[in-house]
């Protein structure tokens, strides 16, 4: 018969949902999503950089190794990468210029007592939020059209 230690039994935590909580978390606010969002563009664009200096690393192997290499990354596949880098880019740039503006409270509105029913101060976030969509979305398609022609 086994004997459990005190305190090693099995609990249920409530609202652990794990890797399954990056792409959906319950009744979060756009915010929450845009936050992830960055998370991810965040690693893709370091994921980025580090192949990009190991590619160019190989121009240490001489000349022939090079030009293999360029023509590897000259096929057609590579072109939607490079967009999927420029989209990650605009989009990690301008939500990390939201996020900083938020943290640094100039989207926060005046403090107010914490009386219930406690009301956040989203009606300011808010058009702040939907301008930088705004701006992703345009951005984006400007350099759909500049990488398409």
């Amino acid at each position: 018969m086994k004997t459990k230690a005190a305190g090693s039994e099995n609990r249920h935590l409530p609202n652990r949902l794990g890797i399954k909580s990056w792409v959906w978390g319950g009744n979060y606010t756009l915010e929450r999503y845009l936050y992830t969002l960055h998370r991810v563009t965040g690693l893709g664009l370091l994921l980025y950089i580090t192949l990009h200096l190991a590619m160019n690393g190989f121009r240490l192997g001489g000349v022939e190794s090079w030009i293999d290499i360029m023509e590897i990354l000259g096929m057609s596949g590579f072109k939607v990468g490079e967009y999927l880098v420029a989209a990650a880019f605009i989009i990690h740039a301008l939500n990390g210029g939201r996020l900083i503006l938020q943290h640094l409270g100039y989207t926060l509105g005046k403090p107010k007592p914490p009386v219930y029913p406690y009301v956040d101060s989203l009606r300011r976030r808010r058009p702040i939020v939907w301008a930088m969509l705004a701006l992703i979305v345009a951005l984006a398609v400007y350099v759909l059209i500049v990488f398409v022609t």
